[in-house]
């Protein structure tokens, strides 16, 4: 899976074009996403990349999908995507790997994704991006603790669980890595 640096890039400025657009400050974005001003500051200006809890607490307080606010840095999604050129992102503070296998449209209500959380890996998304939308997570290898709203399933591989989550953890107890697809359907 290439990672795409020039994105982040664009990510980066997407997120200070939105803070703008609001008539933000970096403190008033601080406060609403319970983040520090300077982790904000450091994300702006593409100085770290932001893990996807932190971006999930973005894309709630914007009220926008992660999906959505990653498709806005990239270019229209073509009818065809071939797997070496699907857009992958890492989180590298938890090794989480999110690639998205068929670009949001804003034109189609759902969305496929492949996700990979390295054992022990463990994230949690404490403010719906956007409430409402069903998810379909089928796990192809490994295991892995999904709560959502509270409550845990534990998945084995070939597992599906479909949710309509407030909040929900992804956490990977090995020993294997967990790879999933997760289909996502706006409401």
């Amino acid at each position: 899976m290439g990672i795409d640096t020039a994105a982040d890039e664009r990510l980066a400025d997407r997120l200070a074009e939105l803070r703008v657009e609001r008539g933000w400050t970096l403190e008033e974005l601080a406060r609403r996403a319970e983040v520090s001003r300077s982790t904000l500051s450091r994300v702006e200006r593409a100085e770290v990349s932001p893990t996807a809890a932190l971006l999930g607490r973005l894309c709630a307080v914007y009220g926008r999908s992660m999906s959505r606010l990653l498709a806005e840095v990239e270019a229209a999604p073509a009818r065809l995507v071939r797997a070496a050129d699907q857009r992958v992102w890492r989180d590298e503070a938890t090794g989480f790997v999110r690639r998205s296998v068929s670009p949001p449209h804003g034109s189609l209500r759902a969305e496929v994704i492949e996700g990979r959380l390295p054992a022990g890996g463990d994230i949690a998304y404490d403010k719906p991006c956007d409430t409402g939308r069903e998810h379909h997570l089928w796990l192809l290898e490994g295991r892995l603790a999904l709560t959502v709203d509270g409550a845990e399933e534990l998945l084995e591989a070939g597992d599906c669980l479909r949710f309509v989550p407030e909040t929900t953890r992804f956490r990977c107890p090995g020993p294997d890595a967990a790879r999933y697809a997760l289909v996502v359907v706006e409401p």
